[in-house]
């Protein structure tokens, strides 16, 4: 036994761990097995919002994909992984969206800490909405350009930032989601074009949980807010609404990609996206264009949902998107809620800190295209114990 590792380490981290339990903080890994999707469960717990993982367009996709190229891509993209369904995704992602160009990844983790680390620099200011995903912030820091973060969704105060004079020939980047994952709201996208416009900023916006569910074709709240064109850089996720897994990012220059592509060490030196993921993704494009029509049905019963929940005295913002919060507030009951309705065959997770701020511990809902009424009033009935917890 290695005895510093015994006398240093392991107690170190024990006493971490310990901490986090005291707290109620600490996270355990579960297996979910295909026993628990039983026909009674309500799962409002992933992010599969249009119910494509199980299409079986993107299944017979994924299987062609299989027979034809195997399993895995096998090496990363610069050896041989780089396959033709990957270029047809980047094409089709592309034209879906109205950008140029385009790079697949292997997770949106990846994307985002790899551009964030990469396109700023030292002496650039990076603007970016308090409550962006981690992943962003994790780029930003090793980018060593200085972060600077305005209050959630407060434009007032982002431009107040940007009148800000900043050193010639360094860069202002401005960073945002378009629906907050753990809020499950969102910026005036019209307004942050005009503040580009005025400013002069590179905008950087990630899509993941509004793909699908928003634009007239399903491609996403910049579409819907008719200012795709403003945005610089796109990220967005094909393991959320479109049933697969991955990411992409989409820009206006080429040079980006280029740049990425001989820069990025999560592009570079990892294994490329498994051939039958590219497949479905590609199907699941075609299946989101096809349900776009129906998507205001999908924000009318969002929104219904919530003036329900708060004609109950549930905590839960106004809104049309799938994410759906309910705060409860302290770590305790928020897991005591979670518990229960797993009990009830309603499967929401519990949101605690440092995922979100502390005394915003929540329940986070993720709602699907197939949430009908009879699962409303059944998800409120599981729900109804739970007001006295509100804070």
């Amino acid at each position: 036994m290695n005895t510093l590792t015994e006398d240093l380490l392991e107690p170190r981290l024990k006493s971490r761990l310990t901490e986090r339990r005291h707290r109620g903080l600490e996270r355990e890994l579960s297996v979910t097995s295909q026993a628990s999707f039983g026909t009674d469960l309500i799962n409002l717990a992933d992010n599969d919002y249009l119910d494509l993982a199980n299409d079986p367009a993107l299944k017979a996709a994924a299987q062609e994909a299989l027979a034809q190229w195997g399993c895995s891509a096998s090496a990363s993209p610069l050896i041989t992984g780089y396959r033709s369904l990957h270029r047809d995704l980047e094409r089709a992602l592309c034209k879906w969206l109205g950008f140029p160009h385009g790079l697949v990844w292997t997770t949106g983790y990846a994307a985002n800490s790899a551009l964030l680390s990469l396109l700023p620099q030292r002496g650039d200011i990076v603007l970016a909405d308090r409550l962006i995903h981690n992943s962003m912030i994790n780029g930003i820091l090793r980018s060593g350009a200085r972060l600077i973060r305005y209050r959630h969704c407060d434009l007032d105060h982002l431009e107040a930032l940007l009148q800000e004079p900043t050193a010639n020939g360094r860069l202002a980047f401005v960073v945002t989601e378009t629906v907050f994952s753990m809020d499950g709201d969102y910026p005036d996208l019209a307004q942050m074009a005009k503040l580009k416009e005025r400013y002069g900023f590179t905008w950087m916006v990630d899509e993941a949980h509004a793909l699908g569910w928003y634009g007239p074709h399903g491609n996403g709240l910049l579409a819907e807010a008719g200012v795709t064109e403003a945005a610089d850089i796109v990220v967005g996720t094909l393991g959320k609404a479109l049933g697969s897994m991955g990411a992409f990012t989409l820009f206006r220059q080429e040079t980006v990609r280029r740049y990425l592509i001989n820069e990025a060490g999560e592009f570079i030196y990892s294994t490329y996206l498994a051939p039958p993921c590219a497949a479905a993704a590609l199907q699941g494009i075609t299946c989101l264009r096809d349900r776009a029509p129906q998507r205001s049905q999908w924000h009318d019963r969002s929104s219904a949902f919530r003036r329900q929940l708060q004609g109950v005295g549930l905590n839960a913002p106004h809104g049309d998107s799938p994410i759906v919060p309910i705060i409860l507030g302290e770590v305790a009951p928020t897991l005591a809620a979670a518990r229960a309705l797993k009990e009830d065959a309603i499967l929401v997770p519990a949101i605690r800190p440092p995922t979100v701020p502390a005394h915003h511990s929540r329940l986070r809902l993720s709602l699907k295209a197939s949430f009908n009424e009879a699962l409303q009033e059944r998800v409120l009935d599981g729900l109804k114990p739970f007001v006295a917890q509100v804070p």
